[in-house]
C-alpha cells in the first residue's frame, strides 16, 4: 500500500499506551490490547499501513475514540509472530506525521481519517544553538547516569542533517518518559520540537545531586554513602572528569562551549552534504578531532579547511543523466546558434558524444580543439556544454605544478587541494564539462615535479574512476566528467597525453567568413553591449570589407572583435553626448577612428623582387606569410644566415646552398660566383622563432634568384621540403597556410603533390578563387617562379616521376609568355 498524499483516507488506527514511533524509525512492540489484535487479524497482509497513536490512561483503561483525534504517525506494519501469551511481537516502521481526525470504532478495531501534515522548518541559527544545547546536556548525563548509555550523544552527532529527524531520534533514545514522547509526536513546528527536547533534558540534569569540584556529593545522605576514600585519580581521568562537570554547568545554564558549537556545526555540514559513507566517516572523524585541538591553532584551521573541502565536493550532485541520455540535437543547435561555421568541427564533437551514448559511458579519447586564438575554441566547448545541460568548468594548464594539479599532502605547511578538484568544487556537479586549456603548454617553464604524468592519469579512464587528490586522500569519481581539451599546437602536447587525444583542427576564418560572422553574430551581439541600437549604426559593406582586410588580417577574429569595440565605444559616447544619428561606418569613417590600416601591401606583394621569396609557414596563430630575403656581396663564397632560427631551419638552408651550387649550370651561374660573393640569407620579424624544413623550396629559390640576378614571382607562394637531390616533398599545415596565402591576396599557391590530398580540408569557395601548382621536383619549383631567362622544366608524367635530371627538356620558346596570361578557369589544380 502507498501512503496518502494530499488527501484524507480511512486507515487502521493502531493505539498503543506502552510507547511511540517516529518517522523513519523502526521499531518492535508486543500488542496484546484486543482492539488492537482484532484490526491486525482483520488486515493479515503484509507491508499494512496503519495510524499509530498513543492513548491516554492505564493499560485497562477503555479507549474513547474521541482521544484519539491528534497527531500522530503513519506506520508499516511487518514481521508479526505470535507468543504464547496470546500477544503479537510486530516490527512498526514510521512513514511520516498525519492528523487522525473522524475516529470511530467498527468491526471491533479503530479507524479514523488520516491527513497528511507539513512539518514547519526551524530557523537555521536557532536550531543550531538548541541541537548544540541538547548535546551538551545529554553528554553531561549520560557521565552521571546509569540507564543513559555514553553512545546516545555520539550517534546524534552522526545524524544532524535534519533538525526534526534529529529531535525525534533525542525522544527516542533519551529518558523520556510516554507522555513526553507523545509530547514530541505533537510537535509540527521543527522549532518548538527541539526547544521542548532541550527543556526536558536540562530539566532532568537540573534535577541530579550537585557535586562539587572533584566530583564529590555536596549533600549529607550523599557525603555519608561516600565516606569512603576516592581511589588515586590519573591526569587522563581528572581531566575528563572536570571536562564533564564543565558540561553539566554548561548545560545547567544553557550554555554551549564555542569550540563544541562549531564541531555539531562541522558535524552538520557533514550530514546536510549527503557524502559517500566512507567519506562521511572520514568527516565525522576529523571534526571531532577538534575537541582535543586548541583554538586558534595552524591544526585547527587545517581540521576545518579540510571537513569544509569533504563537504563542497559534488561527490553525488549531478546536473544531467547518464551519458546514454545525451541529446545530441540539442546540442547540434545549441553550436549552431553560437558559432557560425565550423561544421566539420561541430561534426567531430558529435560523433564523440555519440559513442559516448551508445556506449553509456565517456571512454575514449579526449577531444582537443587546436586552433589559433579566438577561433572559437572555447566557445565551441561552451555551447556543447550547454547542449549537454551540464556546467563548464575551466583550468588552465599552463605553468601548473604537478602539485597545483593534484594537490599537496597535509603533512606539508600551507597544503592545498589540487585545480582539478577546485574546477569541480565550483562547477557544483560531479558531471561537468571541463575544458583544459593550454595543454599544449604544460610542463613548460620552471614547474615542480612531472605534471604531464599526473594528467595523464586523469586522463585515462580506466584510472579515472579512483583519482585520488594528494590533500584529501580520498578516491574521488571522475568518470563522469566530460573533458574536452584546447590547444595552439597539437604535437608540442606530450605524447603520453596526445595519446589520449583525439585532434579537432580550426584552422582559422577567410576574410569572408569573418564579414559574415560579423554581421550575423558579432555586432548583433556587441552593439546592445555597448548600450545601442540598431538603428544608431551602420556596417556597410564596403566597410566591413575594409575593416576586415586592413585591420583584421589574423586567423581568428580576435582584431575584428577588438576593432569594432573601439567603433562602438566612440559612438556610444557620441550617444552619450546626444547624437542620436545613424553612424555609417564607411572606410573614411574607420580610418579616422582606427588611423591608418594596420596592414598595407609589402613590396614583395606588389612587384617581383630578385632574392626575395614569399614562403608559407606554421605558426600556432595559424598561417602566416613568410618573406627569405638572400642578398650576395662580393667576399669568399661564405653563406651568412640570420633571423631567429632553430637547427633544422639552418640545415636546411645549408642543403638549399647546396643544391643551388649543385645547379649552377642549369640555373646559368657562373662558378666564380660562389667563389668571389657571400650569400646573406635573411629571415625578416627575427622575433617570431622559425624552425622546421617545410620553407626548404622557398630558400632554394631565394638564394638560386640572388646568384642568378633573376628576379622572383610576386604573386605566388609557396612551401615544401627540399632534398639534397632537389626531390620535393610533403609538409604539414597546408590549410592554415593556404588561408593565410589567401587573406594576404595571393591567390597561386605550389605545394608538394604529396599534399594534393590535403586541399579538401581547404574551404570550397578559396579552393575555386586559388590556382595550386603541385610538383615534385625542385626543377618545377624554379621554371614556375623565376622570372629571365628560361630554367630547365621536367616535362613531369604523374605515372612516370623516377626521369634522371639527363632526361630534362628545355621548354618551348613563348612558354613564359603564355604562362603570364590570364588563367581562362582560375581554381583548377594544375600539375607541373
Amino acid at each position: 500500500m502507498t501512503p496518502p498524499r494530499h488527501r484524507a483516507e480511512r486507515y487502521p488506527l493502531l493505539p498503543l499506551r506502552s510507547t511511540a514511533v517516529y518517522p523513519m524509525a523502526v521499531l518492535g512492540v508486543q500488542i496484546g490490547m484486543p482492539s488492537t489484535l482484532e484490526m491486525l487479524s482483520a488486515h493479515p497482509g503484509p507491508g499494512l499501513l496503519a495510524g499509530l497513536v498513543v492513548a491516554p490512561g492505564e493499560p485497562d483503561d477503555a479507549i474513547e475514540p474521541g482521544t484519539l483525534h491528534k497527531v500522530g504517525v503513519l506506520v508499516r506494519v511487518s514481521d508479526r509472530l505470535n507468543l504464547p501469551s496470546g500477544a503479537m511481537q510486530t516490527t512498526l516502521q514510521g512513514v511520516r506525521r498525519v492528523r487522525l481526525r473522524g475516529v470511530k470504532e467498527e468491526d471491533g478495531y479503530f479507524t479514523g481519517l488520516v491527513d497528511e501534515l507539513d512539518e514547519a522548518a526551524p530557523d537555521p541559527e536557532r536550531a543550531g544553538e538548541l541541537i548544540a544545547r541538547i548535546l551538551n546536556a545529554l553528554e553531561a548525563l549520560s557521565a552521571r547516569v546509569d540507564r543513559l548509555p555514553r553512545e546516545v550523544p555520539r550517534i546524534l552527532r552522526m545524524n544532524l542533517g535534519d533538525p526534526g529527524r534529529f529531535a525525534d531520534l533525542v525522544a527516542s533514545l533519551a529518558n523520556f518518559s510516554v507522555a513526553e514522547k507523545d509530547a514530541m509526536v505533537q510537535f509540527v513546528d521543527v522549532g518548538e520540537r527541539l526547544d521542548f527536547a532541550c527543556h526536558q533534558l536540562e530539566e532532568q540534569l537540573a534535577q541530579l545531586e550537585p557535586r562539587d569540584e572533584d566530583g564529590a556529593p555536596t549533600t549529607p545522605d550523599a557525603q555519608e554513602a561516600a565516606a569512603e576514600p576516592p581511589p588515586p585519580r590519573t591526569p587522563a581521568e581528572r581531566a575528563d572528569m572536570l571536562r564533564q562537570r564543565i558540561q553539566a554547568l554548561q548545560a545547567e545554564l544553557g550554555q554551549v562551549d564555542p569550540l563544541e558549537r562549531e564541531v555539531i556545526e562541522l558535524l552538520r555540514r557533514v550530514d546536510a552534504a549527503d557524502l559517500p559513507a566512507a567519506v562521511a566517516a572520514q568527516a565525522r572523524m576529523e571534526a571531532e578531532r577538534l575537541r582535543a585541538i586548541q583554538p586558534g591553532s595552524l591544526e585547527g584551521n587545517d581540521v576545518r579547511s579540510y571537513v569544509d573541502w569533504l563537504a563542497r565536493l559534488p561527490w553525488r550532485a549531478e546536473a544531467a543523466e547518464s551519458p546514454g541520455d545525451i541529446d545530441l540535437g540539442a546540442v547540434q543547435r545549441e553550436m549552431d546558434e553560437a558559432i557560425l561555421g565550423l561544421d566539420e568541427q561541430k561534426e567531430r564533437l558529435l560523433d564523440y558524444l555519440a559513442v559516448a551514448r551508445l556506449r553509456g559511458d565517456l571512454r575514449g579519447p579526449i577531444p582537443c580543439i587546436v586552433g589559433p586564438p579566438d577561433v572559437g575554441k572555447t566557445s565551441l566547448v561552451a555551447a556543447l556544454a550547454r547542449g549537454l545541460g551540464r556546467p563548464l568548468a575551466h583550468l588552465e594548464l599552463a605553468g601548473r605544478s604537478e602539485a597545483q594539479l593534484v594537490g599537496t599532502r597535509r603533512t606539508r605547511s600551507g597544503a592545498m587541494p589540487g585545480k582539478i578538484l577546485g574546477a569541480l568544487r565550483d562547477a557544483g556537479v560531479r558531471d561537468p564539462v571541463l575544458r583544459l586549456g593550454q595543454i599544449d603548454e604544460i610542463g613548460m617553464g620552471k614547474v615542480e615535479g612531472d605534471p604531464v604524468e599526473a594528467m595523464e592519469e586523469v586522463l585515462d579512464f580506466d584510472e579515472r574512476a579512483a583519482f585520488v587528490d594528494r590533500y584529501l586522500d580520498i578516491p574521488f569519481d571522475l568518470t563522469r566528467v566530460t573533458f574536452i581539451a584546447t590547444a595552439h599546437d597539437f604535437y608540442k602536447i606530450p605524447r603520453d597525453l596526445r595519446e589520449l587525444m583525439a585532434e579537432i583542427r580550426i584552422a582559422g576564418y577567410t576574410a569572408e567568413e569573418k564579414i559574415e560572422i560579423a554581421r550575423q553574430r558579432l555586432l548583433p551581439r556587441m552593439v546592445a553591449d555597448h548600450g545601442l541600437v540598431e538603428r544608431e549604426v551602420s556596417f556597410p559593406a564596403e566597410g566591413l570589407s575594409f575593416l576586415v582586410h586592413g585591420y583584421a588580417r589574423d586567423a581568428g577574429v580576435g582584431q575584428l572583435r577588438r576593432n569594432v569595440a573601439t567603433l562602438l565605444r566612440t559612438r556610444a559616447r557620441a550617444r552619450a553626448e546626444g547624437d542620436a544619428s545613424t553612424w555609417i561606418f564607411e572606410p573614411e569613417r574607420i580610418e579616422k577612428i582606427l588611423g591608418l590600416p594596420r596592414y598595407t601591401a609589402t613590396p614583395a606583394e606588389s612587384t617581383p623582387e630578385v632574392g626575395v621569396v614569399t614562403g608559407l609557414a606554421w605558426t600556432a596563430s595559424g598561417g602566416e606569410l613568410m618573406f627569405i630575403e638572400a642578398l650576395r656581396m662580393p667576399g669568399s663564397g661564405r653563406l651568412i644566415i640570420t633571423g631567429s632560427l632553430g637547427d633544422v631551419m639552418r640545415e636546411s638552408v645549408n642543403a638549399a646552398y647546396s643544391y643551388v651550387r649543385s645547379r649552377r649550370d642549369a640555373l646559368g651561374i657562373d662558378d666564380e660566383r660562389f667563389k668571389d660573393a657571400d650569400v646573406h640569407v635573411h629571415f625578416p620579424v627575427g622575433a617570431i622563432p622559425k624552425d622546421g624544413p617545410s620553407a626548404g623550396i622557398a630558400v632554394v629559390l631565394a638564394i638560386a634568384s640572388t646568384l642568378s640576378n633573376r628576379p622572383v614571382r610576386h604573386d605566388i607562394a609557396m612551401t615544401g621540403e627540399v632534398t639534397l637531390r632537389g626531390k620535393v616533398l610533403e609538409v604539414g599545415g597546408v590549410k592554415e597556410k593556404v588561408l593565410a596565402a589567401y587573406r594576404a591576396g595571393i591567390h597561386e599557391v605550389i605545394l608538394p603533390s604529396g599534399n594534393e590530398r590535403d586541399l579538401r580540408d581547404v574551404p570550397e569557395d578559396v579552393r575555386e578563387k586559388t590556382t595550386f601548382h603541385f610538383v615534385d621536383r625542385m626543377d618545377d619549383v624554379l621554371a614556375l617562379a623565376l622570372h629571365g631567362k628560361k630554367h630547365a622544366r621536367r616535362k613531369t608524367d604523374r605515372k612516370k616521376r623516377g626521369r634522371d635530371a639527363e632526361a630534362e627538356a628545355e621548354e618551348e620558346p613563348g612558354a613564359e609568355e603564355e604562362k603570364r596570361q590570364p588563367r581562362a578557369a582560375r581554381g583548377k589544380n594544375t600539375s607541373s
